[in-house]
């Protein structure tokens, strides 16, 4: 195997290249290298600083380093979908195509085989072949979408050089066999796709259950917990309910049980049930005089006068209504 040396990889694939019959996957292929031949012409990179290797659906460029990486990217901002339009537009639907993009950096070395191989091209090819790349094809109207590798964004992306919209650029995190890929993604970020979560991102704070009709609470391991109307007991981490305030009893005076005892207090409206007949009317037990009901003068609190007639009173130590 010769020694490694440094490029610049540009990645590109054809979107639902096995979907096709074997001529049109042959008409794709001469329009795959047209397209990638114009648009390093017109970025100045000539055929002799670019070595290729041809994956069928796919075709990978190592660009000598000598050029630099903006020129390079530029190229693969604008002019690749320019001349990719301007093929499809003179095809019939079944010829046209849509590209998968990726550029990165990094060591390969030529086997003895012909074959380039380097961890930094596997790590290329896992960008180009990842589910989110596909998703944010699938789901944006254009004809190419493009991913950067992590060093290649550090390095050129963010210093935002002349024609090279770093605002545009999202960080995303690609799954692949051997973990997750940080990467950088040109455009909006698919909503379907993305199956890793984002480096460094913080987990946000974990829902709150909310109770089921039966009162309960879904529970962290698929169980129950016992909501405000559950019987088991609530989780140790669940705020305790509050309590629910006493029923306050109506305003008056009330027996429980037992044996009243009077003081100096009042009974007011009739009394029923009371040992030797009925009593009606306010009864007053204990000292007349002293300190009056609030609301109430003393005068009011004196006892009213006898007003009854001989024949309504009752007849003493009898206990029965007099003669009327």
């Amino acid at each position: 195997m010769n020694d490694p040396v440094n490029r610049t990889m540009l990645l590109v694939d054809i979107e639902k290249f096995s979907d096709r019959d074997d001529v049109e996957q042959a008409f794709l292929r001469r329009m795959l290298y047209d397209v990638v031949d114009r648009t390093m012409e017109r970025a100045g990179i000539d055929e002799t600083l670019r070595l290729r290797a041809d994956q069928g659906d796919s075709v990978m460029e190592f660009i000598d380093p000598n050029v630099p990486v903006p020129q390079v990217l530029r190229s693969v901002i604008t002019e690749l979908p320019a001349q990719l339009k301007a093929v499809n537009r003179m095809a019939s639907s079944a010829a046209q195509m849509r590209l998968r993009t990726v550029v990165a950096s990094g060591f390969i070395a030529l086997d003895e085989r012909g074959i380039w191989v380097g961890s930094d091209l596997n790590h290329a090819c896992r960008l180009l072949d990842a589910d989110l790349l596909r998703a944010a094809l699938r789901e944006r109207p254009g004809d190419v979408a493009l991913c950067v590798s992590q060093s290649v964004h550090a390095g050129i992306v963010r210093h935002g050089h002349l024609g090279i919209p770093a605002e545009e650029f999202h960080e995303v995190t690609l799954a692949s066999k051997n973990g997750p890929l940080p990467a950088w993604l040109l455009g909006p970020v698919p909503a379907s796709g993305q199956t890793a979560a984002a480096p460094g991102a913080a987990a946000g704070p974990a829902p709150t259950p909310v109770p089921d009709a039966s009162g309960e609470r879904p529970g962290p391991a698929g169980g129950t917990e016992a909501g405000p109307s559950g019987g088991g007991p609530a989780s140790d981490s669940a705020p305790a309910p509050a309590p629910t305030p006493a029923a306050q009893p109506p305003a008056g005076i009330h027996f429980t049980g037992g044996a009243p005892a009077f003081g100096g207090s009042l009974v007011m409206g009739n009394q029923h049930g009371v040992s030797g007949g009925r009593v009606d009317g306010d009864v007053v037990m204990g000292s007349v005089g002293g300190v009056p009901r609030p609301g109430r003068t003393p005068d009011q609190d004196a006892p009213a006068p006898d007003t009854a007639t001989p024949d309504d009173r009752h007849t003493p130590g009898t206990g029965e209504a007099g003669p009327r």
